[in-house]
Formats: C-alpha cells, sequence, structure tokens
C-alpha cells in the first residue's frame, strides 16, 4: 500500500469513528454555516443591482457594467485553482474568514465611493479584482466543511440550496428598496454586511477535527505548491465520471447556459416588459427551491443518473421563450428548469464530497469549479453575434434542443450513470 493509500485509509477510518459524533443534518454549527451560507448569497444577488443602478447614474453605460462584473468573475475563475491548493495546506475555516473580512473591507470602500459621488470605474473594477481573489481563497473550502458538519450530506446540500434559493429570490428586491430609500452606496453598504454576518458565523463555528492523515502535505516553497497543484490535476483526471461531467458542462455553458441568461432577459423585457421578467426570474428561483426540497426528500442509490435525468426538464425554459410563448408558460418552463437544475446541483455537490478523499477535496473542487464556470463567458460573449444572425428566438430553441443532448450526453457516459453513492448510511432508494 502507498503512503497516499495509507494516508486515506486512516482517515476513512477517524471518519467512520468520528461519525457518531456529527449530527445527520441539524446542529448549532451546521445552523451557523447555513446562515453564512443563506445570507453571503443574499448580498452576491443584491451587487447587480447596485453596480447598474450606481454606474448609469453617475454616467455610465452597461458596458462598464459589464467590465465592472466582468473583473470579479475572471480573478475568481483564473485563481479558484490555486485557492483549491491554498485550502487543502491551511484551515479552510481561518481562510473563509479571511475573505470575508477582505470582501467586507471592499465593499465598504465602494459604498464610500458611492455616498460621495467620487465613482470611477478602474478603482471599482480593482474592487471587484479584489473581490474575484478573495472568492477564489473562499470557495473551495465550502466543499469540505459539509461534510465534516453533517453525515447526511444530501441533506446539508439540500438544506443550503433551498437557503441560497430563497436568498436569490430576497436579494434583488433587498437591493431595490435600498437604492430607493439610500442610493446605490446603500446596497454596498448593506453588501458589505452581509461579509460581517458570514464571518462572524464561521468565526463562531467549530469544526470537527480532520480525521488524522486528512491534511495535504505542508511542503514550503513553490515547488511543493506546484506538487499540490499536479496532485491535484492527477486525481481529477483519474475519475471518469469526474472530468466526464466537467467536459459536458463546458458544452453546457457555452451553449445552453451562457446564450440563455441574456437573450431570455432581452426577449421578455421587449415583448412583455421588466415586470414579466421579475415574475419570470422569481418562478425560476421558486423552482429551485422545490427542487431543493426533492433532493431533501428523494435518495436515488445512482446520484449522478437520476441528476442527469433532471436536466431535461431545463428544456421548457429557452424554448418557451424561443418559440415566443405567452408569460404563463414562459414562468411554468422557467419554474420546471430550476427545479431540475437545483436537484442536479444537489446530486453533483454530494457525490464530489462524498467519492473523492478528504486531503484532495478542496482542490478536487476547485478544478470541478474551474471548469464549470470557463466557458460561460464564452457562451455570454457569442449569444450577441449569434442572435444577430439567427435571431435571439432561434438561438434558445438551439440552447433548447442542446439543453437534451446535455442530459442525454452525461446519461451516455456509463462511468457517470452507473456511479453508486458512496455514503453507506443513506436511506433507502427512492429514486433511479
Amino acid at each position: 500500500m502507498s503512503g497516499t493509500d495509507a494516508r486515506r485509509d486512516v482517515a476513512a477510518r477517524g471518519t467512520r469513528g468520528a461519525e457518531a459524533a456529527v449530527p445527520a443534518v441539524w446542529s448549532r454549527d451546521f445552523a451557523l454555516f447555513f446562515v453564512a451560507r443563506a445570507v453571503a448569497r443574499l448580498g452576491d444577488t443584491m451587487l447587480p443591482v447596485a453596480l447598474a443602478a450606481g454606474l448609469l447614474e453617475h454616467g455610465y453605460g452597461a458596458g462598464a457594467v459589464g467590465l465592472a462584473m466582468a473583473s470579479t468573475a475572471a480573478a475568481f475563475a483564473g485563481l479558484v485553482v490555486f485557492g483549491g491548493v491554498i485550502a487543502d495546506r491551511f484551515s479552510t475555516r481561518r481562510l473563509m474568514i479571511g475573505a470575508d473580512l477582505v470582501r467586507l473591507g471592499t465593499q465598504s470602500l465602494a459604498a464610500g465611493l458611492f455616498f460621495t459621488g467620487h465613482v470611477v470605474l478602474w478603482q471599482l473594477c480593482a474592487i471587484g479584482v479584489a473581490n474575484g481573489v478573495a472568492g477564489a481563497v473562499f470557495q473551495p473550502g465550502v466543499a469540505s466543511t459539509v461534510p465534516r458538519l453533517a453525515t447526511d450530506i444530501q441533506g446539508a446540500n439540500g438544506a443550503i440550496r433551498i437557503a441560497e434559493s430563497a436568498a436569490q429570490l430576497a436579494g434583488p428586491a433587498v437591493a431595490g428598496v435600498l437604492v430607493g430609500l439610500a442610493s446605490p452606496g446603500g446596497v454596498f453598504a448593506g453588501h458589505a454586511a452581509t461579509y460581517a454576518i458570514s464571518a462572524l458565523c464561521l468565526l463562531l463555528l467549530r469544526l470537527p477535527p480532520l480525521p488524522a492523515g486528512a491534511l495535504a502535505a505542508t511542503g514550503r516553497g513553490m515547488r511543493a505548491f506546484r506538487g499540490d497543484l499536479v496532485q491535484g490535476w492527477r486525481e481529477f483526471r483519474s475519475r471518469t465520471w469526474l472530468w466526464g461531467v466537467i467536459a459536458v458542462w463546458c458544452l453546457y455553458m457555452v451553449a445552453v447556459w451562457g446564450p440563455t441568461v441574456p437573450l431570455v432577459a432581452t426577449e421578455i423585457v421587449r415583448h412583455h416588459g421588466a415586470g414579466a421578467y421579475g415574475l419570470v426570474n422569481s418562478a425560476l428561483g421558486a423552482g429551485t427551491v422545490v427542487g431543493g426540497l426533492l433532493a431533501l426528500r428523494l435518495r436515488p442509490r445512482r446520484m449522478l443518473r437520476a441528476g442527469a435525468l433532471s436536466l431535461f426538464a431545463f428544456f421548457g425554459f429557452p424554448a418557451a421563450v424561443g418559440a415566443g410563448l405567452g408569460v404563463p408558460a414562459m414562468a411554468a418552463g422557467a419554474a420546471v428548469a430550476g427545479a431540475g437544475l437545483s436537484f442536479w446541483g444537489v446530486m453533483w455537490a454530494t457525490s464530489v464530497q462524498t467519492q473523492v478523499p478528504a486531503d484532495v477535496l478542496n482542490r478536487i473542487h476547485a478544478y470541478d469549479v474551474a471548469g464549470s464556470l470557463a466557458m460561460m463567458p464564452v457562451g455570454q460573449a457569442l449569444a450577441g453575434p449569434a442572435a444577430g444572425v439567427l435571431g435571439a428566438g432561434h438561438v434558445l430553441l438551439v440552447s433548447a434542443a442542446t439543453s437534451l443532448a446535455v442530459a442525454a450526453a452525461l446519461l451516455a457516459v456509463p462511468a457517470v450513470r452507473g456511479l453508486v453513492r458512496a455514503d453507506a448510511s443513506a436511506p433507502a432508494v427512492r429514486a433511479p
């Protein structure tokens, strides 16, 4: 047995021995983590409203808003893999608290800029880059925290998904109220406060100690850092079900989700008004809550197969908008699509957290996040030119058809459809 295998064997025995002390889902510590995730998500959904309202108010256009948002996304996507290595070498809880405190400072600075009227685009982009770096350090630790707080990992992921979905519904409305009562600076101040609450919850959190051998090697210097990075890539590449899903998901981001987000917005607003778009968006959010509730109830033995089947439900959303159906039909399509996406998300997150050893989980999750997000800007960038050539409705219909192809492709990979859940304590199977 290799040294790595021996460490994992010890880690597995330690984990089994500690499970009796870890509640299935709800405990004081999981509740703190639950609140931290929900509040942080609330703040993140407030940010687009703040940026759009604030920059437009100071004479900037839509391009500036996009640039400010892209600065965060680019920094996050480019650095999250390195954040995974850091998270596997140090205390994830301290890293997440530090990242929240950094974003508390940056968003407070942004609030000050808007309150004083000194709004310069490059400064907001620099703040966005800092937020992206902090997010890249924060996100990898989320994956390894859930298994340390609950033995029912699927139930924990389902609860968190419901909370984040509810926050996504409330965030834009809260931001709109703050803009009306105060100014865009008030939204940034509120966003900063969400990071303060998240940091406080994580500070009060007591994480069970990692099992012996679950920490990555902690050699010093760039050579050891590169070694950890390479090991993470090898672990990622060695799991066909893992890289197979990410490869298919790249197509999903380019041809389905990337075009759907901007084109749905423009088509609904153009033909039915902003109120209709808000209604359809709310239906999408409500659907994600339903998907989270289903994920709490259904315990499929082959989780990725069940999740891939749920992705067929996304077809109705872009298809309804692309076909020019009425607002009720579009809202219904959005709700069903949200439920399917949310159920898939819980199945996927739980599979990663239960199938991957603790000593490389943060790095694997970082590769997962980077691969999932890398192609989304490409899809968004191609949406406009494609709509100019084919028409937005036709592009959305192509996206709808591609969503069916993506779900079918996932089911066509034996390693994906045949993966059996790893948490032996899961309840009896209730879904295929």
